[in-house]
């Protein structure tokens, strides 16, 4: 039996969707016949990357704990690409943002001695990168066509893309009723402040908004429901469960889901598999390139107006919103474990089990 590590970099107390798909990956590999296991490297809080990178560089993925051979490493994020193996599978889900497409976010909260050191950092960090993505890896998968570019952008490195399918769940579909579901950490990425603003446009006042999550972003987005006076439409649950977060996809009309050129976000995905459509918008990264406008949800113009005008287009024709939550399901059902599992594996099937 083949013997598969699966890496990601962790950091305490911080549940990122890169582990979701991690462990999810290890349960496919298991259950398509494959002995794996999943190693959580270090990451590091910020400022501290070269060490976690050296870390990563120096753990031993060629044997597992009683000298068997591994036969394989996927790893998925910074720095965990950099662990070394001759068969090595970065399925990436993102670099370092700070470094890379969120530059700009990072330095306009910067002193001028905080961007010249950054700057440093960056160049190095880039260096590294890639680098090790193109020597250290054997192949590079992207978890979107937004990861790809990304890529190509910075390194000029080659990807194929493999979608994640959604993590293995109970989903169900129980009915739509009268609310428009979102769920994501609470931080200004994610732009739930676009899903609050939103509902003072709403014109149909039974509509609801509920949001699952935690984060930095909590007070402010209670402020700004007191503020529109929206107390008794939008409800901000904190952290939930994984039945109650079940319940919601279960029960909403819609899925919300714009964040800020994300790299996957397997939001999109469990919405379908819940036979549930996704308002995104065009600058959302991987969740518009699931979504088909109009088809299994709408990709509209990040304008509070506008994503109103869509909630409103759902809750009057709820036979429209089953119709694109029937189609919607039937896209993400082509994406399975069993297909993305075959495209991981590259070792050859004859192999030494010693």
């Amino acid at each position: 039996m083949k013997r598969i590590v699966v890496v990601t970099s962790d950091v305490p107390f911080v549940e990122g969707g890169h582990l979701t798909i991690a462990r999810n990956t290890v349960h496919a590999l298991r259950e398509y016949g494959y002995e794996a296991d999943l190693v959580l490297t270090p990451q590091n809080r910020f400022g501290r990357q070269f060490s976690a990178y050296l870390a990563n560089y120096l753990t031993d993925v060629r044997e597992d704990g009683i000298g068997r051979k591994i036969h394989q490493v996927i790893s998925f994020r910074f720095p965990s690409f950099a662990v070394r193996h001759p068969f090595h599978v970065c399925w990436l889900n993102h670099r370092m943002r700070e470094y890379y497409d969120v530059w700009e976010y990072l330095t306009s909260q910067l002193s001028l001695k905080g961007k010249l050191k950054e700057h440093t950092r960056r160049t190095l960090i880039r260096t590294i990168d890639t680098y090790l993505l193109k020597h250290n890896v054997s192949k590079v998968f992207a978890q979107s066509e937004t990861i790809q570019q990304r890529l190509k952008r910075w390194g000029n490195i080659s990807s194929d893309v493999l979608y994640p399918p959604p993590p293995n769940k109970a989903y169900r579909t129980d009915s739509y009723d009268n609310f428009i579901f979102a769920i994501s950490r609470l931080q200004r990425l994610k732009r739930l402040d676009l899903f609050v603003e939103a509902f003072r446009y709403v014109q149909n006042k039974e509509l609801r908004g509920i949001i699952i999550g935690e984060g930095p972003e909590k007070e402010n987005l209670l402020d700004l429901i007191k503020k529109n006076n929206l107390e008794n439409r939008i409800i901000l649950i904190g952290n939930a469960s994984e039945n109650i977060v079940i319940d919601h996809y279960a029960k909403c009309l819609a899925v919300f889901f714009a964040p800020l050129r994300e790299d996957y976000g397997f939001v999109t995905g469990e919405a379908f598999a819940c036979r549930k459509s996704v308002i995104t918008t065009p600058d959302s990264g991987g969740p518009s390139e699931l979504v088909e406008n109009g088809r299994t949800g709408y990709i509209v113009d990040a304008d509070p107006k506008k994503i109103a005008k869509q909630f409103d287009q759902l809750v009057e024709d709820k036979n429209l919103a089953e119709k694109m939550g029937k189609q919607a399901y039937d896209f993400i059902t082509q994406i399975t474990w069993e297909k993305t599992i075959e495209k991981l594996i590259i070792v050859k099937r004859k192999y030494s089990t010693k």
